[in-house]
C-alpha cells in the first residue's frame, strides 16, 4: 500500500525508475493472485494501529500517515496517505493520522 501510494506522486512526470517499480509491483500481483485471506474462529479481536511520519517528503516535507484494522489477525482495511498540509510537529502529525483513523473506524 506504501509503495503504491509514493509511485503515484510521479504520475505526471513518470521515469525509468518509476516505471521499473511499477512493474514490479504488478509482478507481485501477478504472483500472488492466488492467495487470499481467511477471517474466523476464535476471539472476536479487531487491532487498530497508526502511525505518522513527519515531514518525511524530501519534496515539498509533507507528512505520511499510514493505519491498518485487523479483524482475527487479518488485514480487513488499510490507508497510507501523503497529506494536504504540513505539520508543525509530530504530535500534529500524529493526531492527524489518528483522527483518519477514527474517521475510517466510524
Amino acid at each position: 500500500m506504501y509503495t503504491l501510494s509514493v509511485t503515484s506522486r510521479y504520475r505526471a512526470c513518470v521515469g525509468e525508475a518509476h516505471w521499473s517499480a511499477v512493474k514490479t509491483i504488478l509482478k507481485y500481483l501477478k504472483r500472488t493472485k492466488d492467495m487470499f485471506l481467511i477471517y474466523g474462529g476464535g476471539e472476536f479481536i479487531l487491532e487498530d494501529y497508526s502511525n505518522a511520519s513527519f515531514q518525511s517528503n524530501d519534496d515539498d516535507a509533507k507528512s505520511q500517515s499510514n493505519f491498518v484494522f485487523k479483524l482475527y489477525d487479518g488485514v480487513v482495511a488499510w490507508k497510507s496517505s501523503k497529506k494536504a498540509t504540513t505539520a508543525d510537529s509530530i504530535a500534529e502529525a500524529e493526531y492527524i493520522a489518528a483522527l483518519e483513523e477514527v474517521k475510517e473506524a466510524v
